[in-house]
């Protein structure tokens, strides 16, 4: 029982969130998300940076769907290796004064489709591009929606991934950023007991057994956004949502683009489905669109919307 007071100290108790009515917002279209990752899995080649013909060719597709979606568009063109990868970066908002990062990897690990990963997290990139665009009143600030390449294995941990070179940026310009949001992960969900797993097993007993939820990872001393984002979007989801917060030598805690953004002192979370601690098919041919559950994704892009429309300070 100590060992378990212990591992408490570790997360945030969780519960699950219930929907937000009345807000008047635009819902995630799941059938537009479908096509968004049917696209990303049916590159003539996978889209790892073996193939950077194909990546390039993903990066006009986000950079179209993106202009057709009303936002402010503009590329991140750096070299690795004598070859030429790209950001993608959509914004909304006032172009002066603080930023929301939102981004999402568009590459994958291999040989692979990388449906859940992260085809989702694009996919939901791409849908809340749509749903901002749509939003008639005025944002209090600037949102910046980013499409980052090279994160995945060689680069991963390198100066070389996409939101490395985007976190620098944004410190070099001395912008002032609000928080960021790192959407990896969000489209595998299982109801059956036993199917999520921890990078502790007693964290069981906190978080539950069932792969069925949404969580916002963070580690301890993030700031203020963290925990505001984690509140607002667990009380706006009409879906499970668990607040985890933890020290960043918990394996899993920073696989993801916010590392960076960790690096530079800026407050970010992690939004996922837990990807390989729920998702068994993690970095694997079988990571497919016929294994993701799209009106769930849909309703973690709802919520995702509410948070960031929610937040007037």
């Amino acid at each position: 029982m100590k060992a378990l007071f212990l591992l408490l100290t570790f997360a945030t108790l969780a519960s699950s969130a219930t929907a937000q009515t009345g807000t008047g917002l635009a819902h995630a279209d799941t059938a537009r998300l479908r096509r968004h990752l049917q696209y990303l899995t049916t590159t003539s080649s996978p889209r790892n940076y073996q193939h950077p013909v194909v990546l390039d060719t993903v990066a006009a597709y986000l950079s179209q769907q993106l202009q057709a979606a009303g936002a402010r568009l503009s590329e991140q063109p750096y070299v690795v290796q004598g070859q030429t990868y790209r950001n993608v970066i959509a914004t909304y908002g006032p172009e002066a004064g603080p930023r929301l990062i939102i981004g999402a990897h568009y590459d994958v690990c291999g040989e692979q489709p990388g449906a859940d990963d992260n085809g989702t997290g694009v996919a939901a990139l791409l849908e809340v591009a749509r749903l901002l665009g749509q939003h008639s009143t005025p944002l209090p600030y600037r949102i910046d929606l980013v499409a980052y390449t090279l994160e995945e294995p060689p680069f991963f941990r390198t100066k070389h991934m996409g939101s490395y070179v985007h976190a620098a940026s944004l410190q070099e310009a001395g912008v002032s950023v609000r928080g960021m949001v790192a959407l990896e992960m969000l489209g595998y969900f299982d109801d059956r007991r036993g199917s999520q797993r921890y990078p502790l097993w007693p964290l069981k007993f906190v978080y539950g057994s069932r792969g069925n939820y949404v969580t916002v990872a963070q580690k301890f001393g993030n700031g203020s956004f963290g925990r505001q984002f984690a509140r607002h979007y667990k009380y706006a989801a009409a879906l499970p949502v668990k607040r985890f917060k933890a020290p960043t030598w918990l394996p899993g805690i920073d696989f993801s683009d916010h590392l960076n953004y960790w690096r530079f002192g800026y407050s970010a979370v992690l939004l996922t489905d837990t990807a390989f601690y729920r998702n068994q098919s993690y970095h694997e041919t079988t990571d497919t669109v016929a294994r993701l559950d799209m009106r769930r994704l849909g309703l973690a892009v709802n919520a995702l919307l509410a948070t960031v429309l929610a937040d007037k300070n």
